[in-house]
């Protein structure tokens, strides 16, 4: 017998791993921005660490819902349209087949052998073979909402603990250094390894979100120098 040999893509990964970077990126910048406004307030430790764990919380359960309701939505989109060719090949599975067929045509199959393709390919699984040549839609790419929503909450919740552990662990005079230093450290390492995961340059997307980070904690800082020095 001839094994198959298993191969292992990108897409495969693409629904838990786009929401794990969003939410790990989120985590870093949202939270290092902040609290390095906070800091830069002129707070206490305990007032930045406080301000830190409440942007944890809510961001981790913002992210969560945010994802769920925007995955639940494809996901429902996805059950409707399926939906729908399950009852159009009960009523009409001549008029699909030929549907079928006009697709493999389309796709480069001469017409008698996209006939046989269709005919075969609904004999075994009819409606499997329109969502996927049809509507697109594969058991790989599926909306999964509730796999994004958990992926996502948990990710932001370990980005966001990066600037909360430099906070904790820097001199008091130094925490908006420190702070700074860690999360563009661990923009660029989450950056890299997306791309790495995604298959992209590595150094394009660590720069990517680095810029972007250093904007995020620019604008903070500057806005809590300027409303902490008023009077």
């Amino acid at each position: 017998m001839t094994r198959i040999h298993k191969e292992f893509h990108n897409a495969d990964r693409i629904g838990w791993l786009r929401a794990a970077v969003l939410g790990a990126n989120d985590g870093v910048i949202s939270v290092a921005a902040l609290v390095l406004g906070v800091a830069a307030a002129g707070a206490p430790r305990a007032s930045v660490l406080l301000t830190g764990v409440a942007g944890l919380l809510a961001g981790a359960m913002s992210m969560a819902a945010g994802e769920y309701v925007s995955v639940k939505s494809q996901a429902d989109t996805e059950d409707a349209d399926i939906r729908r060719e399950r009852h159009e090949l009960a009523s009409d599975p001549d008029h699909e087949l030929t549907e079928l067929t006009a697709i493999y045509r389309e796709r480069g199959l001469d017409p008698a052998l996209a006939r046989q393709v269709a005919e075969q390919l609904t004999a075994h699984n009819a409606l499997e073979a329109h969502a996927r040549d049809e509507l697109g839609i594969t058991a790989t790419l599926r909306a999964r909402p509730l796999q994004a929503a958990l992926a996502s909450a948990a990710s932001f919740t370990v980005g966001a603990a990066i600037p909360l552990l430099a906070v904790v662990a820097a001199p008091a005079a130094w925490i908006g250094e420190a702070l700074t230093a860690t999360t563009l450290a661990a923009l660029l390492l989450l950056g890299g390894m997306a791309a790495r995961a995604g298959g992209a340059a590595v150094a394009r997307g660590a720069l990517r979100v680095f810029v972007w980070g250093a904007l995020a904690l620019a604008l903070t800082a500057g806005a809590g120098s300027l409303f902490g020095a008023a009077p």
